[in-house]
């Protein structure tokens, strides 16, 4: 299936029902009066998140969801029926924006966030409601108001805790395949990755993170080079970035130091938020050299970039080095989700309702 990130498509909530004019017509009963009933009103439309749908691709023509319209009231003092709600299954991390006024109208990031995005039409009054002292016998009803409309944009976000840089061939699927069970595709040319991966890393019994994998940027994507900057935005919800440099490029006049810093400068331009995440350096491939000269590589490149962060020297083709840095990733997020956990912690009840959509 064709991974779609973007889509766009149409809700409308069911209208309210027509209130009913009508009056009590019984034996033995002169002038009854007024007994007609509410309409219903009409169905709301909503956006659910749903584990296990990993792409916007169902949108890819727009569509239009619709909920039921209330039934109309009737006699004998009977409201009509509420229409049923719509609920729209959508994948986890999806943002939702309204196409008109570009407000941002919600972001479900957990599975079962549910997303009010169309309210129905409130039902009509019947003609009981209209009596009063002055006026026994009211004929007036209401027409049942319509339910909104709207064109809604989403946009899908992966959520991962680990978000894998590097230009293309830098290794970075075949990271992934080494620490975890995804198996993006893998060869000898650019551009390999044409899509988001993800892959789940065990690390031990209950402890495991979501590793990103996206396609690899070039020097001028920000200005449409390559594949640009269009997947980057699945990393915005990472909270470190891997940034994979290869030690031993194929091209002898490539030099390392210049292209982990051309990666550096796309980051920023795209968005600063995101070059200001912790950020560690992965130099790969050291299985293309004797040891000694790998290390020695590896010294140099984290020297020539004045890099402070936390560096690791791995082979993802033989796997060599890749437990140590998955254990330390590990360890990081523990000790991240730890401090967030108090920051966060209030006798306040935790909803599940969706949250305003980020940036």
């Amino acid at each position: 299936m064709k991974f779609v990130d973007e889509a766009r498509l149409r809700v409308q909530a069911g209208n309210g029902g027509r209130g009913s004019t009508s009056f009590r017509r019984e034996k033995f009963v002169p002038l009854g009066g007024p007994d007609g009933g509410d309409g219903g009103d009409g169905g709301n439309v909503y956006l659910r998140a749903v584990s296990g749908i990993n792409t916007l691709a169902d949108f890819r023509i727009e569509k239009t969801y619709k909920a039921q319209h209330g039934e109309n009231g009737s006699s004998n003092d009977c409201f009509g029926k509420g229409g049923d709600d719509t609920y729209v299954p959508v994948p986890i991390g999806t943002i939702v924006k309204d196409s008109e006024t570009q407000e941002a109208l919600g972001d479900l990031i957990r599975h079962g966030d549910t997303l009010l995005v169309a309210r129905g039409g409130k039902g009509g009054w019947g003609n009981q409601k209209f009596k009063s002292s002055t006026n026994r016998s009211p004929r007036q009803f209401g027409p049942g108001l319509p339910g909104e409309k709207r064109t809604l944009e989403l946009e899908m976000k992966v959520i991962a805790d680990v978000g894998l840089l590097g230009l293309p061939n830098a290794g970075k699927s075949t990271l992934i395949r080494a620490v975890s069970a995804a198996r993006p595709k893998v060869a000898d040319y650019p551009f390999t990755t044409l899509y988001p991966n993800l892959g789940v890393v065990d690390v031990g019994q209950h402890r495991s993170f979501v590793m990103a994998d996206i396609p690899g940027l070039i020097e001028g994507a920000a200005e449409g080079a390559g594949l640009g900057i269009r997947f980057l935005k699945h990393l915005q919800r990472t909270k470190v970035l891997l940034h994979l440099v290869d030690i031993a490029p194929l091209d002898p006049d490539a030099d390392p130091v210049k292209d982990a810093r051309a990666i550096v400068a796309e980051l920023k331009k795209f968005d600063k938020e995101l070059a200001a995440k912790p950020r560690w350096l992965v130099l790969n491939k050291r299985d293309l050299m004797p040891d000694e000269e790998a290390e020695k590589r590896a010294r140099q490149i984290v020297r020539s970039l004045r890099f402070r962060g936390p560096h690791y020297l791995i082979s993802g083709a033989t796997g060599r080095g890749t437990k140590d840095l998955a254990e330390a990733v590990m360890g990081f997020l523990e000790e991240q989700r730890e401090r967030e956990s108090r920051a966060h912690e209030s006798p306040a009840e935790e909803t599940h309702d969706a949250q305003p959509a980020s940036t």
